[in-house]
């Protein structure tokens, strides 16, 4: 085989990844060549946003590094919404960028005049321009450590087209560092001792897993802990790796705390957030979701997100997993005894259901979303991977979850990047061909790129592909419903789109459905075809999921200026 630096490049990776999420460009060809003659699966799209997207969803199901890669200056351009996302959510990506030949620089060539790097410098953890093929081995190392260590985050290897198709001379390469970290540390002593003693003396303790979990190495921690302990355990943040669902000590997301405090079942006395920060997910700082007072443990690898929002009792910066396992070797003997607080908590999370349970299952002969998204639910066998896109949509899905006992659920991050979905459900398919992977979305969302369903037809992944389409971009809507009032929305309304005849013209599998008895039938011939899918839900417009007047706050104040989906300013 001929080594140049395409070729290395694609023979160091071999090392770290069994396929990249790309589309074409002639800038990386030579590394193109050198994945398949090393055996490294092009998984390619239609758009180079979703590709980073799929390596997003591929990474967070695994719980490791993916890889993507795209050509220079438009190619990057695209690319450039799906590493701010990763970035957004801590998710460790490796993304190669072809570039023109350093030689040729301010000379308008094609596809230059930018620079990648400096454009990338804010939203990666690191980013390099390598400028000669003998470094590669090394640079790779350097970017998969810097990718995985601390808080993990996308990193960026640009290759210039001379430097890739630069012939290398084995004789001149250097041994070069593994592609990998060592152990993730462990707590401190005063930080153990400190955490223990607060959970110890806790007469209502509940822990909350975080995005931090999908990058633990030893998942069933959690759940001997959870054993061993009777602390109840909360999901949330974009994606997290909880406990199974059908735990018995698993209280599923934060709803279930506010459905607790609104029946007068107690609020926590202690929590302990394990790579869980505090934000918008949480409702900001103590007080939204977390009481005030309320004693808390946070641990995070990152020490700057311990205390972001709010002081905490006990900070503990290490890996959550590390932490869990040195709790429970520090602790002999019986913890005391939660079950009736746990039994409580695990129990709230039936009382969510409730909130909806007698919400019509029409209004003006469409299907309220809260019923649609439950009958998709109940459709689903254990174990599928759920992707939530769009805005009330994945409210409205993340509602329902109680119907279904998912292996993982990939919400929105911290962007609330709309959009992601499509490539989010080929990469988690992809790192999970043996589960079934379902994105319900919302009609807004899909229209990003509904063109990937002619990749998962072309790659055989058979994604199911749920969209609520009321005609309109739902949150939006109502938040201008509540700011102008009803009747003076701007725009935010959507054509009444066949989707399902697009994917029918991609070779996909696709169905209308207009009334609720029809659609779990309709998930389920979508889920034996074996094909990828599309089945288009008619759903109203009328029905407003709490989340989008939660998030607007206070509309009515008249001493401070309202900003929808932030903070008020106060008048002076």
């Amino acid at each position: 085989m001929h080594l140049n630096g395409g070729t290395l490049l694609a023979r160091t990776l071999a090392e770290t990844t069994e396929v990249v999420f790309t589309l074409h460009g002639g800038h990386l060809d030579s590394f193109f060549k050198g994945c398949v003659d090393n055996g490294i699966e092009l998984l390619d799209f239609r758009h180079e946003a979703a590709a980073v997207n799929a390596a997003d969803g591929y990474a967070r199901v695994t719980g490791g590094l993916a890889v993507a890669a795209v050509t220079s200056g438009p190619g990057f351009a695209n690319a450039f919404a799906g590493i701010t996302n990763a970035y957004a959510d801590g998710v460790p990506l490796l993304v190669v960028i072809g570039a023109p030949p350093l030689r040729e620089v301010e000379t308008r060539e094609l596809q230059g005049g930018l620079d990648q790097i400096a454009a990338l410098a804010p939203v990666t953890k690191w980013a390099h321009r390598i400028t000669t093929p003998e470094r590669i081995p090394d640079l790779v190392g350097l970017a998969v450590r810097h990718a995985l260590s601390g808080r993990p985050g996308p990193v960026v290897l640009e290759l210039p087209i001379d430097v890739a198709f630069t012939p290398v001379n084995e004789a001149h390469l250097k041994p070069a560092g593994h592609p990998r970290i060592g152990a993730r540390p462990g707590p401190g002593r005063q930080a153990l001792t400190d955490a223990l003693a607060l959970l110890e003396n806790a007469e209502r303790p509940v822990a909350i897993v975080g995005e931090g979990s999908l990058w633990w190495q030893d998942r069933d921690v959690l759940t001997e802990f959870a054993e061993t302990t009777g602390i109840p355990v909360l999901s949330g943040g974009p994606a997290s790796r909880g406990l199974a669902a059908d735990h018995p000590l698993n209280a599923r997301g934060l709803a279930s705390l506010v459905a607790l405090r609104m029946t007068g079942g107690g609020s926590p006395d202690a929590v302990m957030l394990l790579g869980f920060p505090l934000s918008l997910f949480s409702g900001g700082g103590p007080g939204a979701l977390l009481p005030d007072d309320a004693r808390i443990v946070q641990v995070d690898a990152d020490a700057a997100e311990i205390g972001r929002l709010a002081p905490v009792d006990v900070a503990v910066q290490a890996d959550g997993a590390e932490t869990l396992a040195a709790l429970l070797a520090a602790r002999e003997g019986r913890w005391a005894d939660r079950s009736a607080w746990a039994e409580k908590v695990v129990g709230a999370a039936g009382l969510v259901d409730l909130m909806f349970a007698d919400a019509p299952t029409e209004i003006d002969g469409r299907i309220h979303p809260y019923h649609a998204a439950r009958e998709v639910m109940a459709a689903l066998d254990p174990g599928a991977v759920v992707v939530a896109d769009g805005g009330e949509t994945a409210g409205w899905t993340n509602s329902a979850l109680t119907a279904t006992a998912p292996e993982i659920v990939l919400n929105p991050g911290y962007q609330g990047h709309l959009g992601i979905g499509q490539g989010v459900s080929i990469g988690a398919q992809r790192a999970e061909p043996g589960r079934r992977v379902v994105q319900i979305t919302g009609d807004g969302a899909i229209g990003f790129h509904i063109q990937e369903l002619d990749t998962m037809v072309r790659h055989g992944l058979p994604v199911v592909t749920v969209v609520m389409s009321n005609d309109t971009w739902g949150m939006s809507i109502h938040g201008q419903d509540v700011l102008f009032g009803k009747g003076n929305d701007i725009i935010s309304r959507l054509a009444p789109t066949p989707y399902e005849k697009v994917a029918e013209a991609f070779g996909a599998h696709g169905e209308r459905v207009d009334k609720l008895d029809d659609l779990g039938p309709a998930v389920r011939r979508a889920l034996d075809s074996g094909r990828p899918a599309l089945i288009n839900v008619a759903v109203s417009n009328e029905a407003v999921h709490p989340m989008t007047t939660s998030m607007l706050g206070d509309v009515d104040a008249t001493d401070e200026i309202v900003v929808p989906y932030y903070q008020n300013i106060p008048l002076k």
